[in-house]
């Protein structure tokens, strides 16, 4: 299964798993491959099991000379990606987003500022979604230009509903929170029909909020409606849902990078995936919220 999200589609994170998935359920690297129910048949598509995807000549990966004669991994595994690495990169990042908004709450920079910063922000995330390798500098850089933008329209949010963006964090951590606890119990099935819908709802979400900039720049007001009243809070909560699908799919392909002995490099690009999906869901709470104390 390919994740839709951009910064693992082109990775190989990939189990085509149509059962129920949740951290540890597959085998790990390590494990012979002839006792891998990915490495043949159906699943021969996992690319950490493939003597010509780019992992394997990884000495840690699944794909490794050894592991196709069915012996066991290297003792050494620190060129592996490991959960560990994930959270450390996860925090990193979100440390210096953090960080940046608060200095463009505290500096007051103009909405202006923070919206230019925004298109900075996606086109170094452009960038690094199509880059062959993770680069540190540039999703960091990514990072800080976001954090410049969150600052600046959490401050023009706060003077509309005051502490809207604080609540907005605590809804956040309670998505990811929820989230999580739904895949690692198997309550949500990460398959492709679950990819399958998420793009699709994605592409129609995003093509509605074309339609309805389009309209607002050449017609005024808030275009077709669908940001403010209780169609603008319909819609937030729709793109919430969405954020946290996005947010299963990034767990998927963490999961599918820990057990297939992804470099440990990839651990950057996980934590590039997250703070996408978890900035996509802070800013629609935070409209949302504005919407309910401005009405």
């Amino acid at each position: 299964m390919r994740s839709s999200n951009p910064v693992f589609s082109r990775r190989g994170f990939s189990r085509d798993n149509s059962g129920y998935a949740g951290f540890g359920a597959g085998a790990q690297a390590g494990a012979a491959s002839q006792g891998n129910p990915y490495a043949s048949g159906q699943y021969a598509g996992n690319p950490y099991a493939q003597p010509g995807n780019p992992y394997a000549t990884n000495p840690y990966a699944q794909g490794g000379p050894d592991l196709q004669q069915g012996q066991q991994a290297p003792a050494r595994a620190t060129g592996r990606m490991t959960i560990d690495d994930v959270v450390t990169k996860t925090g990193i990042t979100l440390g210096t987003v953090i960080v940046a908004a608060g200095a463009a709450w505290a500096l007051s920079l103009p909405v202006g500022v923070g919206f230019g910063a925004a298109i900075v922000a996606m086109v170094l995330g452009l960038i690094q979604s199509f880059k062959a390798k993770p680069s540190p500098a540039l999703i960091l850089a990514y990072a800080a230009f976001e954090g410049l933008f969150l600052g600046v329209i959490s401050k023009y949010y706060n003077g509309i509903a005051y502490g809207a963006p604080m609540q907005a964090v605590l809804g956040t951590m309670a998505v990811f929170a929820g989230v999580l606890i739904v895949y690692r119990t198997r309550i949500i099935r990460v398959d492709r029909r679950f990819t399958r819908f998420v793009i699709g709802a994605s592409i129609g979400f995003l093509l509605l909020m074309v339609a309805n900039s389009l309209f607002a720049v050449f017609g005024g007001g808030d275009g077709l409606g669908f940001r403010s009243g209780g169609l603008g809070i319909a819609v937030g909560v729709v793109g919430v849902l969405l954020g946290a699908a996005y947010l299963a799919l990034d767990f998927k392909q963490i999961e599918d990078g820990v057990a297939y002995g992804a470099p440990r490099e990839e651990s950057w690009l996980a934590a590039f995936g997250l703070t996408l999906s978890l900035v996509w869901i802070y800013t629609e709470i935070l409209r949302i919220i504005a919407i309910l104390n401005n009405d």
